[in-house]
């Protein structure tokens, strides 16, 4: 969308309407810093600029900024368009390279760090056996995935962080750690992911270092401190008052600017560092900028302090139009909004103004389509606008400052409602094109994950909503899911959509959606919003159908009542447990003949699974997983998501709840989603491997029997139904649904692990250990693989080999139990009793509950006492 460039004379006016009048004691304060030399005691490196919304904090920002630039400093503007310290260096990198100036080191490294980032969010969903395109699998590697959360690495992770510990978070993301370190070819590529301030600060001091010499000055600003300062604050102190990132030069001086002051690890910096609050201009500065406007006679001046209380915004709105005459202050009809057009004489450009708030953020093609005008007027009265000391210009756009934006915007919705709401449609409509362009052979995935798309959707949405009120909302609720999936930041904005446009447009059931999802997502994250919107989904169905049974066609469920099914008996969470998923973190029995004879992936110990207790529920009763997070009542909340979008939360919720290992749980949300999608053999793969995870094997098998009856190429379901035939004990019908799987997908990780447990079932050590060779060379960085094939050729009698593969397990992850317990075993085998005893009891040491490797440690020291 294309910017219309300001003439001389625009910028001018632009310049003289700023306001600034009243700020001259600020501005000349900055401005003499750069007369005091560095060493001089007197010399700020810091200046703090706080205030509430409307005092001019971001106009006296970009003063400041003009004023370093008279004085030849290189200067760089940072806002709440950068999401992170390597955003905001990134913005930084940009305005110095206009300026002339190419910080080459610190361009490459964060390309770099882009770079790192996307190989380890590959990498890290490569340890996660992909599901059905429909549906998560059961398989998914807990620990991987909590590493992923507690690192926050890729969208989706932060789905997770509401339902996993943090033990576990600590957990998967030291794992991660290790494995990202295996990976990369330096410790630089490795924080450059983990840690990438702590690679591209000392850059970047590096590069001011460098250009001071050809420089006066360095002037960083850097704006909205109440949203940046999240992930600006801390790096910034550093920078400023440690030499941990290196040393910066004496010319350098920092600007904040912030609703509020800076916090109290600042409270030691009043010798580099000036505080500059901002207040709503008293009387007599009102009244000295209006004079230097022109504007004096008494009564205009009376209606000016009346109507702005002083406020640097409206007063710079009202000096700008330079009122004269008395009849245009006494005039009694309209409200504020009114009667600072009415100075505007010009109906078109009056018309224009209003127009141009009726968008968030403005740039020239989208004022042509709220200005409903040609392209050639449209350019004229857009670069007029630009001039208007309330349009303020941030990251090449146009926003209106609140306090003039929200009055417009009512006194457009109050004078026309059925115009209003056809000038947001015609602008919803604008951004639906845009956002389609964009869409352009590009899947859902790669769409989310593009910033300028999500944008564009969430103008499209914002405009929707202000058009279309709550019928509008479905849409909305519907990406709010698939925003979920990207982590919390993502999902924050669409939070923040729904608040905008609910107060904007006056519509209050959106609104409170709004507010209620914000507490959600401030206190429980993205698991915490699904499960609110779960939780609405419930209570609307029984609200609809209290007498509603299960639809027929669902298998008999654990926590049926009884008379309406089998319940088999509870898992005891006391059982050994198979390394039966690839999960490094699993207590697996690497000498065991029958690897599944356990419950694979079981709850933890002394737990039961859902309908394992002596209370039976049918799928419309409530259960702990979705009672109200929000704590509220949520009956006068219009259940609002489409059926789709209610088997996509479903889905989110069981692959989250089966990332802690609670597949019973997740079964249950897999089974509410069968009833919206009865026949999606994606839903009905997905639940029956948490059924069968879960130890329900007879329940599986239906389900998983279903699923490739309806789609009989899907590999996933084969692969699942392969691991059930086997933990009913069928290996051969196990082997038949694994060589199917593999026939529909030759590179199924998780099915050649699996089709070598039944080939050593059924007594097959060669065709098992070539599936085990294919597994490594598919994810030679799997300790899962390592160590499953360390087992395969120890239990044959290879040890000596079988330590290579337990050594390459171990230096992919240090803390694996089971390739410590598996190479003592083979240890003690060759010999080698006293390390064999030292793999054990680091086994144990890592997990005491680790009874095979207890049993193993006692025989060694049966062995070695007798």
């Amino acid at each position: 969308m294309a910017q219309a460039r300001l003439s001389m004379q625009q910028i001018i006016r632009r310049r003289r309407g700023a306001g600034l009048v009243a700020r001259s004691a600020e501005r000349e304060l900055f401005r003499a810093n750069f007369d005091i030399p560095p060493e001089d005691e007197r010399h700020r490196f810091l200046f703090h600029v706080h205030g509430n919304a409307g005092v001019g904090k971001t106009r006296l920002l970009k003063e400041f900024e003009h004023i370093a630039r008279e004085r030849g400093a290189l200067t760089s503007y940072v806002d709440e368009g950068a999401g992170g310290v390597p955003e905001a260096l990134d913005e930084m990198c940009r305005q110095f390279l206009a300026q002339g100036r190419r910080f080459k080191d610190l361009e490459r490294l964060l390309a770099a760090h882009r770079e790192r980032r996307h190989e380890a969010e590959t990498a890290a969903l490569a340890a996660l056996e992909p599901g059905p395109d429909s549906g998560p699998s059961a398989g998914s590697m807990a620990v991987a995935r909590a590493g992923l959360a507690g690192l926050g690495l890729i969208p989706g992770a932060g789905a997770f962080a509401g339902v996993l510990d943090p033990a576990q978070l600590a957990q998967g993301a030291d794992r991660l750690r290790t494995g990202l370190s295996a990976r990369f070819r330096s410790h630089e590529d490795v924080q450059l992911v983990l840690s990438p301030e702590s690679v591209l600060t000392p850059v970047l001091t590096d590069e001011l270092r460098g250009v001071a010499s050809d420089v006066p000055w360095i002037v960083l600003l850097f704006d909205t401190y109440e949203r940046t300062g999240s992930f600006l604050d801390a790096w910034l102190h550093d920078l400023l008052t440690t030499e941990r990132h290196g040393t910066l030069p004496a010319t350098v001086v920092a600007v904040t600017a912030g609703q509020l002051p800076l916090g109290p690890h600042w409270s030691g910096s009043a010798d580099f560092m000036t505080a500059l609050p901002l207040r709503p201009f008293t009387e007599r500065e009102t009244r000295g900028l209006l004079a230097d406007r022109g504007v004096t006679a008494e009564p205009v001046v009376t209606e000016v302090l009346r109507l702005t209380g002083g406020l640097p915004v409206l007063v710079s709105t009202l000096a700008a139009s330079r009122p004269a005459a008395p009849e245009d202050v006494h005039d009694p009809s309209g409200t504020a909004v009114e009667r600072f057009l009415k100075w505007e004489q010009d109906p078109v450009r009056r018309a224009a103004a209003l127009a141009g708030a009726l968008p968030r953020r403005l740039d020239a093609d989208v004022f042509r389509v709220a200005a409903d005008c040609d392209e050639e007027r449209a350019d004229e009265l857009y670069g007029w606008l630009s001039t208007l000391p309330f349009a303020e210009e941030r990251a090449g756009r146009l926003r209106y400052h609140d306090v003039v934006r929200g009055p417009m915007l009512r006194l457009q919705r109050g004078r026309s409602p059925r115009g209003w709401a056809e000038r947001q449609r015609r602008l919803a409509g604008a951004f639906r094109q845009w956002r389609e362009e964009a869409e352009a052979g590009r899947d859902t995935g790669e769409l989310w994950a593009d910033a300028d798309w999500r944008e564009l959707r969430l103008a499209e949405s914002y405009h929707s909503l202000c058009g279309g009120g709550p019928q509008a909302l479905p849409e909305v609720l519907e990406d709010l899911v698939d925003a979920c999936d990207q982590g919390e930041s993502v999902a924050g904005r669409w939070v923040e959509l729904l608040i905008e446009a609910g107060q904007d447009a006056e519509l209050g059931v959106v609104t409170q959606q709004g507010w209620d999802l914000a507490g959600v997502l401030r206190q429980g994250g993205t698991g915490a919003v699904l499960e609110w919107l779960v939780a609405v989904e419930h209570r609307r169905r029984l609200r609809d159908d209290e007498a509603r049974m299960p639809l027929s066609g669902v298998p008999p469920q654990p926590w049926s009542r009884p008379g309406q099914g089998s319940q088999p008996e509870p898992v005891q969470g006391s059982q050994p447990q198979a390394r039966s998923e690839p999960d490094p973190g699993e207590r697996p029995e690497p000498g065991s003949v029958t690897p599944d004879a356990a419950v694979p992936g079981a709850v933890a110990a002394g737990a039961e699974p859902v309908g394992a207790g002596s209370a039976a529920e049918d799928l419309t009763t409530e259960d702990p997983a979705e009672e109200d997070p929000a704590g509220t009542e949520t009956g006068d909340r219009p259940d609002e998501l489409s059926p789709g979008a209610r088997v996509r939360v479903h889905r989110l919720r069981a692959e989250a709840l089966a990332a802690r290992g609670d597949y019973a749980a997740a079964a249950i949300h897999m089974v509410r989603a069968g009833i919206l999608a009865p026949d999606d053999p994606g839903i009905l793969a997905s639940k029956g491997e948490y059924m069968r995870a879960s130890g329900r094997f007879e329940m599986a098998l239906a389900e998983l029997l279903r699923a490739v009856l309806l789609d009989p190429d899907h590999s996933y379901a084969w692969a699942s139904l392969g691991a059930t035939h086997l933990a009913l004990g069928d290996p051969a019908a196990a082997l038949t649904a694994l060589d199917r799987a593999l026939e529909l997908r030759p590179d199924y990780f998780w099915a050649l692990i699996r089709r070598a447990r039944v080939r050593r079932e059924l007594g097959d050590p060669g065709r098992q250990l070539a599936d085990l060779d294919r597994a490594v060379a598919l994810r030679p960085d799997s300790p899962w693989a390592h160590c499953e094939r360390g087992d395969a050729l120890r239990v044959t009698g290879r040890d000596e080999e079988a330590l290579t593969a337990y050594d390459h397990a171990l230096a992919l992850d240090p803390e694996y139990a089971s390739a410590y317990a598996s190479r003592g075993v083979s240890r003690f085998n060759l010999g080698r009793r006293t390390e064999a005893l030292a793999d054990l009891d680091r086994a144990l040491e890592l997990d005491p509950s680790y009874e095979w490797a207890r049993a193993q440690r006692d025989a060694v020291v049966r062995h070695r006492d007798g």
